[in-house]
């Protein structure tokens, strides 16, 4: 008898190499989102919200801080019936250690998907920002008689070399399959969001573990051996927002989007919440100095300064006389009089004592190619006085009146 009709995999071991400093101590799903948030919130909430209850997350790199966050899952519910489970690589008597690719990381955790004996498996990224339904979509693999579903999202046709393209019929049953194809023929594009018939996908991971040249990956191996062998697949089609926020720009872009009426993303819809397990703290302070505009201030902060399209994370100060614009400033950190913080992206616990300057407005460089986000790395000092250019990635404590 099956205890459950579907498990959840969420791959959630990446390093996230392109957001710098930002994961040089954690994992990219544990990188602050929204003011109150981590990105692994949304998965892991989509999955409460769809009647999913057993999820296994894979981590790998740097998971102590993951681990902890998601402690027993409480914050999600997941903390009863199959709950959920921080699965990390580990040494068996097959000599396997480190996850070698999405298909082999879960190859190597089949054991723990054997316990739960399911009809489906959901296999989940960890790094994206999105609401979805998955039991839609598990309904639909099963109206299909689908062997294995993708979700997919239309992306701009000069965007679609990118990213994993999906070519299919009328009817959405896929016949091609094209990594980042110079010249893609569809717009449609793989969100890394997959349903198989279990008995199935055990199968294709087995064979795929004993071939000698595989990758060991879902888009570049399992899948496409599926479709040669003329297994059933089928494109899930979502049209509402999704971000895959691998990038600094793209992490910027989708926490000031929450600033935006016209980006369809809304936290505070009571029939799809988004959980997280930030700690409790007290309202926001916002002084009688203080000039805020456009901006999300989440518990914890005090401002007595200036903030103009900016989200401010828990426990942010502030001080009289600082300015922060089109900026995000991450859990603990204090911005001291007379700082300027623009166009930049401020890690946890860091301090930007007076008069420091971070970050130019685009219009501000000679040449918009040499602008971009300016990052400043959990726990530094910038001194007082000092300037960090557009674009620039501080890894190291900045001198009283250096310019980087």
């Amino acid at each position: 008898m099956k205890k459950t009709e579907c498990v959840a995999m969420l791959l959630a071991g990446g390093q996230g190499s392109r957001l710098g400093v930002l994961t040089k101590k954690i994992a990219k799903p544990a990188v602050p989102y929204g003011g109150k948030y981590r990105i692994i919130d949304f998965p892991l909430s989509n999955c409460t919200n769809s009647g999913i209850d057993t999820v296994g997350i894979l981590t790998q790199y740097q998971p102590l801080a993951l681990a902890d966050y998601v402690g027993s899952g409480k914050p999600w519910d997941l903390d009863r019936t199959g709950g959920v489970h921080i699965l990390p690589p580990y040494q068996n008597t097959d000599g396997a250690g480190w996850y070698k690719g999405t298909a082999n990381a879960i190859y190597q955790n089949m054991n723990f998907i054997e316990r739960y004996n399911p009809e489906y498996v959901l296999i989940l990224s960890g790094d994206h920002i999105y609401k979805m339904d998955y039991s839609d979509m598990i309904k639909q693999h099963k109206e299909t008689g689908a062997d294995c579903t993708i979700s997919v999202i239309e992306v701009p046709m000069e965007e679609a070399s990118r990213f994993g393209i999906i070519n299919c019929n009328e009817d959405g049953s896929i016949y091609e399959f094209e990594e980042k194809p110079k010249a893609p023929k569809s717009n449609l594009a793989s969100m890394g969001i997959y349903v198989f018939n279990w008995e199935k996908l055990r199968k294709y991971l087995t064979e795929d573990e004993a071939k000698e040249n595989s990758s060991n990956d879902f888009g570049k191996d399992v899948l496409p051996a599926m479709l040669n062998d003329g297994n059933k697949m089928f494109v899930y089609r979502f049209a509402d927002y999704w971000k895959d926020v691998g990038t600094i720009e793209s992490l910027w872009d989708a926490n000031l989007d929450l600033l935006n009426p016209k980006i369809d993303l809304n936290l505070a819809d009571p029939k799809w919440k988004i959980y997280s397990g930030t700690q409790s703290l007290p309202p926001q302070f916002i002084g009688e100095s203080a000039e805020v505009e456009n901006s999300l201030v989440t518990v914890g902060c005090n401002v007595y300064g200036k903030l103009d399209f900016s989200v401010l994370f828990e426990n942010v100060t502030v001080e009289d006389g600082a300015s922060v614009e089109y900026s995000l400033v991450m859990p603990g950190s204090v911005i001291k009089k007379g700082a300027k913080v623009r166009y930049a992206i401020i890690a946890e616990g860091t301090v930007i004592e007076e008069n420091a300057v971070i970050g130019q407005s685009p219009e501000s460089v000679g040449n918009i190619d040499d602008w971009g986000i300016a990052v400043i790395g959990d726990g530094l000092k910038v001194g007082k006085k000092a300037k960090v250019s557009a674009g620039k990635m501080v890894t190291g404590d900045v001198e009283e009146g250096q310019t980087i």
